[in-house]
């Protein structure tokens, strides 16, 4: 049954890299703050389960970064003749890295504001057996050394509910 997580993760980057995804979130959400933001593009958006020091040494990493992967598969077996029914739990990590600590809090919370505004606009039925509540949890990293920057991790937590046989 760990497919089932695989599959709720790569629906999550559907709707993540989607026309309607955290790209253009952060688009509409820099017009509307004011505040200036780089351009995001759909491929800073990655199913993957990597720790920021790993992700330092590949080459080729770019900030603003969003990492999905699937924390925990629990099946209830709320429905009695499907053999999965239950909960996929996904994490989103959000990462922004810079130069200088001046600003960091405040890139960090802008993108997991991009991210749940996403999150919000997903509510419902996902297809394949996936329905999404619209409930999240935020926990905000402190700022560590990455690399030659300083790095912040903003870490998004979800449940989607999954019957499937």
């Amino acid at each position: 049954m760990a497919d089932i997580g695989t599959r709720v993760s790569r629906a999550t980057l559907q709707r993540l890299q989607g026309s309607t995804g955290v790209p253009s979130a952060v688009a509409a959400l820099s017009v509307a703050s004011g505040i200036e933001a780089s351009p995001f593009h759909p491929e800073q958006v990655q199913m993957v389960n990597i720790s920021p020091e790993l992700a330092e040494k590949s080459a080729g990493t770019r900030y603003p970064l969003v990492h999905i992967y699937c924390e925990r598969v629990t099946n209830q077996l709320r429905e009695k003749f499907r053999r999965f029914s239950g909960k996929v739990r996904i994490a989103i990590e959000a990462r922004v890295s810079q130069s200088r600590l001046e600003g960091i809090d405040a890139k960090s919370a802008f993108l997991a504001d991009a991210v749940t505004e996403v999150l919000d606009a997903s509510r419902g039925d996902w297809e394949n057996g996936m329905f999404y509540s619209g409930g999240y949890e935020i926990a905000f990293g402190p700022v560590k050394q990455g690399g030659k920057n300083f790095i912040q991790t903003t870490k998004i937590v979800f449940e989607v509910d999954v019957s499937s046989d």
